[in-house]
């Protein structure tokens, strides 16, 4: 009589395989209705071991934002960046940061639309976190130093920026987001002369109350 065998069960796949199933799944499916047990499934793993990596989808999500804050810090040591104008470094990383992601652009926009739920207040909380951060990072991998009240100043016209650029970069569809480059490089020149005004103001002001 043959011995029966039992089916060998695929080896528990690491945590970008994971990400990258999870990635095409959410393409298929729409990111609001991706789920983890169908992720497995099509991996071959039990959802421990999916589980031993990702502890919800939010977590996915967190680690897919993650590769563009390092593909935004890798293009900060790029040759010959740091001799370059702020505004043409401003430009060139978050661009980096969006190119990272442009593979699954239609599937990131859901993302970040996702934690701006009402009924999920924790995500929103922690998209604002995560919207500081990269933000705080994106002024690193530029090289902006500037201290108060200059740097407050660039904080929050960087903040503003970065939002519009991902909403209108996550709504292109012009051939390599065209449209969202040059929205982006018209915007950088906008807010470079407004921030060099304002903070001309408050130079003069400081001075007349030094009087």
């Amino acid at each position: 009589m043959a011995k029966r065998t039992s089916p060998r069960r695929r080896p528990p796949a690491d945590a970008d395989t994971i990400l990258q199933a999870a990635l095409v799944e959410a393409e298929e499916t729409g990111w609001a209705a991706l789920r983890l047990h169908r992720v497995a499934a099509a991996l071959g793993i039990a959802l421990p071991d999916l589980y031993r990596h990702y502890r919800d989808a939010d977590a996915m999500a967190e680690a897919w934002l993650s590769v563009a804050d390092r593909a935004m810090l890798a293009a900060a040591s790029v040759p010959g960046m740091a001799r370059r104008p702020p505004r043409d470094r401003l430009e060139r990383t978050l661009l980096a940061w969006l190119d990272a992601l442009a593979g699954h652009r239609a599937v990131t926009a859901q993302m970040l639309l996702g934690k701006l739920y009402p009924g999920h207040p924790h995500h929103l909380g922690a998209l604002v976190f995560r919207l500081s951060r990269t933000v705080q990072w994106w002024r690193e991998a530029a090289g902006l130093d500037a201290g108060p009240p200059r740097r407050q100043i660039e904080e929050v016209a960087l903040t503003a920026l970065f939002v519009a650029t991902v909403t209108c970069w996550g709504a292109d569809r012009s051939p390599g987001q065209k449209a969202t480059r040059a929205f982006l490089n018209r915007s950088l020149q906008a807010a470079d002369t407004a921030a060099g005004r304002l903070f001309a103001v408050l130079q003069a002001r400081a001075a007349s109350s030094r009087r």
